[in-house]
């Protein structure tokens, strides 16, 4: 009935069809006006839109989404999968799947262990110490390649938690104070709790330093073991991890900026900011094209570097000059892609009338591209194109250069140094006690509501994952210690904490949530 009435949906119209098909009429009106079933609808509709059913009609072969033609031929041979198809798709599938990008990191430390812990330690650690050097002239950049993984390709890594961050704020889980009230204040006590108590074990020692160690959460990692358990976690409790920990790299890239900055050269720090003041007129002057903001970036990325300030700074910075509105009207758009389209909706006639047909078709396809590419924001499209690269190439590459410990007999005695517990109970208790604690102050106070369909049993749970804090916690613990054998201890500790609160968390998920179907299935009538 709705699908025949399309153009007429108003509540007086609805009531009308209710009546028509034999409806409790009464009943209907109260849930009509009560919104009884909103949430489950707006639940199904961000299911759709994270399967990637963005539309209808969507066609999903043997449980995998089919992006090609929708001709016969091709969906036949998506259905037959020759050899070379499987290949393709169990890279595709591997790709799509939202913890793929935590078991590559996963990988990718285990092979930095190995390594360090092996027969090829001492070559595993020269590698990374070997010097590179770019030149131009009498211009010329060295660092060894940790260095270069940690201070140059890191900095795509925050470039594209600055487009997530700037995403979240302007259309995200933290463009309203009442959405963005309840993850915000769950991270402000995940980071608070965790660096006060390293702070109190560590307090009146050198390693004090590393205060903001346990600070951090993986978003990698959270939300891959979220992904793993599927339907047994509501989609609602997915969406408020990520906006917490979008805001949690927000507070990591602060406190990286403010505490744990080098000697500041003026001079250099000048030049940034004038170059960061030109991003941000590129921006006012509706420039859209990505080149001029690479260059600036660039230099950007140099002048940081040189700053004294943390370069990886730069990527962030960068990211919130990239415009995030599109210039399009969406009437025009429409209206230009269907009269593209119209003009192929011709029957064809003889050979070169085919053979006329394929060049309209191919300037078609190429003019739809052309306006659906401006249709999307410049932030939106490079973070679709960047964020594969940030992580399957760049996480996993700082994995395999800082993740690699030797895991010696005076490693496992400083378990139980300060140093060390502090870390460890800053991820596995501060972390899931902070972020729950605050979380139920919001929800109490009123300045915030708890997820729908979410429990706090399950948040409580959930909580400990935020715990992993892996990526965030090594690049933070590179910055403030110097010593090797304290930066040694650091990484054990957080691997070990890490490790903690992933099995507890991901346990007691198994143990606070049912299983969830969220598949939609045909059931026949009657006529049928």
């Amino acid at each position: 009935m709705l699908f025949e009435h399309q153009g007429s949906l108003s509540d007086g119209r609805l009531v009308e069809y209710a009546a028509e098909l034999g409806l409790d009429v009464e009943r209907f009106k109260r849930d009509l006006e009560g919104h009884h079933f909103a949430e489950h609808v707006h639940e199904d509709f961000r299911s759709g839109v994270q399967s990637g059913a963005n539309g209808t009609p969507t066609f999903y072969i043997n449980g995998e989404r089919f992006d090609g033609p929708w001709d016969v031929e091709s969906l036949l041979e998506e259905i037959e999968r020759p050899l070379g198809i499987q290949v393709r798709n169990l890279f595709h599938r591997f790709t799509r799947m939202q913890a793929s990008g935590a078991i590559l990191l996963l990988i990718s430390s285990i092979l930095a262990l190995i390594f360090a812990n092996s027969g090829a330690a001492h070559d595993y650690l020269m590698f990374w110490e070997t010097s590179l050097t770019f030149s131009l002239g009498d211009l010329s950049l060295s660092e060894h390649l940790a260095g270069w993984v940690n201070d140059g390709l890191m900095v795509l890594f925050f470039f594209v938690v600055g487009l997530e961050i700037k995403r979240e704020i302007a259309v995200g889980e933290l463009s309203s104070p009442r959405q963005a009230a309840l993850p915000i204040v769950a991270a402000i006590g995940g980071m608070a709790l965790p660096a006060l108590i390293f702070a109190f074990i560590n307090a009146g020692t050198e390693e004090v330093v590393g205060w903001a160690v346990p600070m951090a959460t993986d978003i990698a990692f959270t939300l891959g073991l979220l992904a793993l358990l599927g339907r047994r976690v509501p989609l609602s409790l997915r969406v408020f991890f990520t906006a917490l920990a979008i805001a949690d790299d927000l507070g990591a890239v602060l406190v990286i900026a403010f505490f744990y900055t080098s000697e500041i050269v003026s001079s250099s720090l000048i030049l940034g900011a004038a170059i960061l003041l030109a991003l941000v007129a590129l921006n006012r002057l509706g420039v859209r094209r990505p080149l001029p903001y690479i260059l600036l970036g660039v230099g950007l990325w140099l002048a940081t570097l040189e700053s004294g300030v943390h370069p990886t700074i730069a990527g962030v910075l960068l990211a919130l000059t990239i415009p995030t509105k599109t210039r399009v009207r969406a009437q025009a758009f429409m209206a230009q892609c269907t009269a593209l389209l119209g003009g192929l909706d011709r029957p064809a006639g003889d050979e070169s009338e085919q053979v006329d047909l394929s060049d309209r078709q191919q300037t078609a396809a190429h003019t739809l591209e052309a306006i659906a590419e401006r249709m999307q924001t410049p932030a939106h499209r490079l973070e679709h194109s960047l964020t594969p690269w940030a992580t399957f190439l760049v996480l996993p590459l700082f994995a395999l250069a800082n993740a690699g410990v030797a895991l010696s007999a005076a490693a496992g005695t400083g378990i139980t140094s300060r140093l060390s517990l502090g870390i460890i109970l800053g991820l596995a208790v501060g972390k899931p006690l902070g972020i729950s604690s605050f979380a139920w102050l919001a929800v109490k106070l009123k300045i915030a509501e708890l997820p729908p369909r979410v429990e706090w049993s399950q948040l409580f749970a959930a909580s400990w994952l935020a715990g992993i804090g892996f990526t965030m916690a090594l690049f933070i613990a590179n910055s403030a210690f110097t010593d090797y054998n304290q930066l040694a201890m650091a990484k054990v500790s957080i691997l070990i904490g890490s490790l903690f609160s992933g099995l507890i968390g991901f346990s007691l998920l198994l143990l606070t949530s049912r299983m969830r179907d969220r598949r939609s299935e045909w059931v026949p009538s009657p006529a049928d």
